[in-house]
């Protein structure tokens, strides 16, 4: 789905904590961790342990080209044809019941909101690993240009330029934490997202040594699309096992076959399309947007969508609990696939690619959910990267508006 050149930073700061509470977070972690009790109580112990600076290392990592079908992850009892042809969620749902955050097991580890939001984050700046027509800035020079900033709401905007013409590549962003973790559960709280003909979005997460330390794509989808499509990533030895909704427990349809290994799929892993017009894009942007959430644990990776106005109380009130939730859109269990040997020492990125590798190749395509019409005549260009160099108004849609993302374990 994305490929993509990741530095690993240091780990962050998380909050101090006394006695007591640190000694059962520890424990808490242990178990909840079989893989390694070192990393375990580092985790734990962040609070009060310095890290040691890392040494910054180049990881090339490369998200799905996908295949067709649909999915979401969050049905619901009603829904309203909008007049542009979107589905409007029902917004009657009752949410599950309000939750304490001392009631949740989980607990946050990182917080990127409100005026510091870019705070943590490491801005990416080499050549777009997935052959885009894109070149990603670093903070200051983004800053600057007018591509980052934090709006009147208080939410993280990163845009891709509009200047009308540009001569080579057209300027964007490409953010990744400098936190790194193994299994936890993170909460993207998105308003807008960027959609339009050659834009290939994505919110994700990547281990090391691609694809050993693996790869989840929790948003993602190009050009016009309006069907999230989340997908995963692997060595060899990880697979699905079955394709069909029904037996995974999700809202979602597989796509691309069950063998979720990248070099024995072309990179391509294995994904699960949303069935839902308002989980990605035009449709996402149009209900005001909602919240991803990826679960990652040792019994497997499972990825929620609740559009706005049906989230959960419980994540709104800080003091997330899985287990009530919904059926999730996409499951990945461990059932043919060791979770422990084949995801570990994630960050998590946000990017905005132009072309490349996925939207690029489905320039001339058709019959993905939104793209009734392919790019190419829409737009009159033949080309993906002579529409991107040519074409600067016509990204004025491809911009995330983030409200909140929070990492727990």
């Amino acid at each position: 789905v994305i490929a993509a050149t990741l530095v690993l930073a240091p780990h962050s700061a998380f909050a101090s904590a006394t006695g007591s509470s640190l000694i059962s977070r520890a424990h808490k972690i242990a178990v909840r961790h079989s893989t390694g009790l070192a990393r375990d109580l580092r985790v734990a112990f962040g609070g009060i342990l310095v890290s040691e600076p890392q040494s910054n290392s180049a990881q090339k990592a490369y998200c799905v080209s996908p295949s067709s079908t649909n999915d979401s992850s969050l049905p619901t009892s009603s829904s309203t044809t909008l007049a542009d042809g979107h589905v409007s969620p029902s917004t009657t749902k009752s949410a599950a019941p309000t939750a304490s955050v001392s009631s949740s097991p989980w607990k946050p580890v990182s917080t990127y909101s409100g005026s510091t939001f870019f705070n943590g984050w490491s801005f990416y700046t080499a050549a777009d690993p997935t052959h885009g027509t894109v070149q990603y800035l670093s903070q200051s020079d983004a800053q600057n240009a007018g591509l980052v900033d934090i709006n009147s709401a208080g939410n993280a905007i990163m845009r891709v330029d509009t200047t009308p013409t540009v001569s080579t590549n057209r300027n964007s962003v490409r953010i990744t934490t400098d936190l790194i973790f193994t299994e936890g559960l993170v909460v993207l709280d998105a308003v807008h997202m960027p959609t339009g003909c050659a834009t290939w979005p994505a919110f994700w997460t990547n281990g090391p040594n691609w694809p050993a330390g693996g790869e989840i794509d929790i948003v993602e989808g190009v050009n016009n699309y309006t069907n999230n499509q989340a997908t995963i990533h692997t060595s060899d030895g990880c697979s699905l096992p079955t394709s069909d909704a029904t037996q995974l427990d999700i809202t979602g349809t597989v796509v691309g076959g069950t063998n979720c290994a990248a070099d024995q799929t072309n990179n391509e892993g294995c994904g699960v399309r949303s069935n839902y017009n308002y989980t990605f894009g035009s449709g996402f942007n149009h209900i005001s947007g909602g919240v991803y959430a990826m679960l990652w644990q040792n019994s497997g990776i499972q990825v929620y969508f609740f559009p706005r106005g049906s989230i959960p109380s419980d994540i709104t009130a800080g003091a997330p609990q899985p287990q009530s939730w919904s059926t999730p859109m996409a499951s990945w269990p461990s059932t043919d696939c060791n979770m422990a040997s084949h995801f570990y020492n994630h960050s998590v990125i946000f990017d905005t690619t132009l072309c490349g590798d996925w939207a690029g190749t489905a320039w001339n395509g058709t019959g993905v959910p939104g793209q009734s019409e392919s790019c190419a005549q829409l737009t009159g260009y033949s080309s993906c990267s002579d529409f991107v160099l040519n074409s600067g108004a016509s990204f004025a849609e491809a911009y995330w508006e983030i409200s909140s993302v929070n990492i727990y374990q």
